[in-house]
């Protein structure tokens, strides 16, 4: 089995409420200049072949039509 991740974030110029969100909080913790927050999603599996990673992403684990992702594969 090959461990693979899946890092799947908004596209540019996609609304995300959730990072502006967690923009605005920080400040008000005690972070200051941050900057264009996003938030995305970690997909961790173990697959016999890496072949289909490309397809499982563009059919089930994100939106390609709002979403942009990266694969990468482990040893």
């Amino acid at each position: 089995m090959i461990r693979a991740r899946v890092l799947i974030r908004p596209k540019a110029g996609i609304l995300d409420p959730q990072g502006e969100a967690v923009q605005r909080a920080l400040p008000a913790l005690g972070f200051a200049d941050v900057a264009n927050v996003h938030i995305g999603r970690l997909v961790e599996l173990d697959v016999e072949d890496a072949a289909q990673l490309e397809s499982m992403c563009e059919k089930l684990l994100a939106n390609p039509l709002v979403e942009d992702y990266e694969i990468q594969v482990g040893e």
